[in-house]
């Protein structure tokens, strides 16, 4: 960081903040400015970004007229494009919904939400030509999304951080803002560069500040001198749980069961990643702190969940793979939305906080970062 003085200071290279930098060095409206992309961690996208799913998303189960039903929507779209135009490895799988007896009314009121939403291409499935499918699926319905798909997400992020760079966007890994304040029309932050215990403090300032933190996002608004605390949301860490199923796939696409009702996740489901491997989750748990272990024990809980609509599992087969944490703004009690909060929400002109970007936050990535674009240019 060789000055002292930035137009635009990103704190955050998850896959959020990432394309928000790829987004604005490409603007033409921000052609000269001097850009500054901030990580605490020693790499980009270490937390959310890397511990999904890899699922592109629909736009399916979420109200119309959601952020994350409008950003989703857009958001695929762009995606595709930018997987397509820079060759990164995706693949457009498809996606079955799957109904147990009794639950066929679900899934209809799934599709007209969809149909809100501006999703057009799901197709209803009777019991028979969901076996066609997927003869190890043990279902009487399902809603096939075709355009849902899978992404190498670190292929993707690398792009956007390579893109973003060559068009003189700084990126700052290793370094932690400690303090922030909003001085002069301008933001004043300090900040440590370097490993906890050999660190350097440095000092900056910024034109317009975008806190895309992700987990950390409560905690760096916090950090912003005046700042209302009545401004900043709760956060709750809920983790989820994957397991790898050993052996080959029986499915060729990604099965979901219908969404849990208390809006927490979308159920245990079966998706598969570029190399074909076979993986189950997330479960959810609300947790105290940031804690990416596994018990292997809940290979059992997992046979259970799957078996509605696997019948074959084998519990013996489930390994496990990875842990994610996502920043629930609520316990699940109720739909929360992302939140983007612009300068004239709480009183500091140039700043944007984005809190509970979770899923899916993969997906929207692209529609959030061109919507902060635009606020940006007509500001």
């Amino acid at each position: 960081m060789n000055t002292e003085l930035f137009d635009i200071g990103i704190v955050g290279a998850g896959v959020v903040g990432l394309a928000i930098a790829q987004r604005l060095a490409s603007s033409p409206a921000f052609k000269n400015s001097e850009i500054v992309l901030l990580e605490q961690d020693s790499a980009f996208g270490q937390h959310i970004s890397s511990r999904s799913s890899e699922v592109i998303h629909g736009g399916i189960y979420y109200p119309e007229d959601s952020l994350k039903a409008r950003f989703c929507v857009r958001g695929k779209q762009l995606l595709y494009e930018h997987c397509e135009h820079y060759q990164i490895p995706c693949n457009r799988l498809g996606k079955l919904i799957v109904a147990q007896p009794g639950e066929e009314a679900s899934l209809q009121a799934l599709l007209l939400q969809a149909q809100k939403n501006g999703v057009g291409d799901l197709q209803s499935l009777d019991g028979d030509q969901l076996i066609k499918l997927e003869p190890a699926l043990s279902a009487s319905a399902a809603l096939h999304s075709p355009s849902t798909g899978i992404i190498d997400s670190h292929s993707y992020m690398l792009s956007l951080l390579q893109l973003a760079q060559d068009k003189g966007v700084m990126f700052a890994p290793q370094t932690r803002v400690i303090a922030i304040e909003h001085v002069n029309e301008k933001f004043v932050l300090n900040a440590e560069i370097g490993k906890s215990t050999d660190h350097e403090e440095y000092q900056f300032s910024c034109r317009y500040l975008i806190n895309s933190a992700g987990l950390a996002a409560q905690a760096l608004a916090n950090r912003i001198a005046g700042l209302p605390g009545e401004l900043i949301p709760a956060l709750h860490y809920c983790k989820g749980d994957y397991f790898n199923y050993l052996g080959k796939s029986p499915f060729s696409r990604l099965i979901y069961p219908l969404p849990e009702q208390n809006t927490r996740g979308l159920g245990v489901h079966s998706t598969l990643d570029m190399s074909g491997q076979l993986r189950f989750g997330p479960d959810t748990e609300f947790v105290d702190s940031v804690n990416y272990d596994i018990d292997p024990s809940k290979a059992g809980l997992y046979a259970t969940a799957i078996g509605r609509y696997f019948p074959q599992i084998d519990a013996s087969k489930l390994e496990p793979a990875y842990a994610g944490i996502r920043p629930k703004l609520s316990l699940g009690d109720s739909f929360e939305d992302f939140q983007i909060l612009y300068g004239a929400e709480h009183g500091f002109p140039g700043l944007i906080q984005l809190f509970g970007i979770e899923s899916p936050g993969l997906t929207a990535s692209l529609a959030i970062a061109d919507e902060l674009v635009c606020h940006l240019q007509n500001l």
